[in-house]
């Protein structure tokens, strides 16, 4: 489907490096969104160059693009962990906090128990450093090599 999609950007004359475009998987379809300072949404799949609709609440949402695979809610993807673009830029953070989640998930790979985080950070629970760890195993599932130490 991807290669669909990216032939498709090229018929349309779209030459650009693709962490220029933003593509977001739509149910059995890949949709350019906002290209060009365009607020529409064109589908590259199932519909080549027709507009769709697409709303930010659907491209935010949990989704699995393939079988045994789930991408979390883009702003809350753990419980205890949040995204918020006014907090510490729009870093992952422990929910009600300003503590990144990595800091806390470090903290207890490196030996910390999740019941002694709060001695580190006051306003981080146990539940919410073992939410940060498992967040912590998705992001570095993705990474191409071992944890940076």
């Amino acid at each position: 489907m991807l290669h669909k999609a990216l032939a498709t950007l090229k018929r349309f004359g779209e030459f650009e490096h693709l962490s220029s475009y933003s593509l977001v998987a739509e149910g059995d379809s890949i949709v350019l969104v906002g290209h060009d300072n365009d607020d529409h949404a064109t589908d590259l799949v199932k519909h080549p160059g027709q507009r769709v609709i697409a709303t930010m609440a659907d491209i935010l949402q949990e989704f699995a693009p393939r079988a045994g695979v789930v991408v979390p809610h883009l702003l809350r993807p753990k419980q205890h962990v949040s995204v918020d673009p006014e907090t510490q830029g729009g870093q992952p953070v422990i929910t009600g906090t300003r503590v990144p989640f990595d800091a806390v998930a470090e903290l207890v790979e490196d030996g910390v128990p999740p019941e002694e985080i709060a001695d580190y950070y006051p306003g981080v629970t146990a539940e919410a450093a073992r939410d940060a760890v498992s967040f912590a195993l998705y992001v570095d599932s993705y990474s191409p090599g071992p944890r940076a130490a």
